[in-house]
């Protein structure tokens, strides 16, 4: 058996990070190496799905529910203008293999958007 990951052991107050927003099956956190002036991050609360493109194919529905978490998020955090960011794979950049969207808005640092 696995690890949980960062993620899961945020959501279960393992590990300190303020829960910003919540549905029944996703949460927002603030990244911990923010890239932008506003940089949250949109969590499902399964581990079940290592990346979007499984997300997509496996639970459509919570995809959209990311989406539209990520969408309320960019509205109360920035000017409604965002970034929707997923990083599929080591070579895009995915260190963490728990399917999670950035949620980007302001001036970019576009140097390094791993995660």
């Amino acid at each position: 058996m696995s690890e949980p990951s960062v993620f899961t052991r945020i959501l279960k107050g393992e590990i300190p990070s303020e829960i910003i927003a919540e549905t029944e099956n996703a949460f927002a956190i603030r990244d911990i190496a923010p890239k932008a002036p506003v940089h949250l991050l949109v969590i499902p609360k399964s581990e079940q799905y290592r990346n979007v493109v499984e997300l997509a194919a496996g639970d459509p529905e919570l995809l959209a529910e990311l989406v539209a978490l990520a969408n309320s998020v960019a509205a109360a955090h920035s000017d409604g203008d965002f970034r929707l960011i997923f990083n599929t794979g080591p070579g895009a950049g995915q260190t963490v293999f728990h399917v999670h969207a950035h949620v980007l808005a302001g001036v970019l640092d576009e140097s390094s958007l791993g995660g």
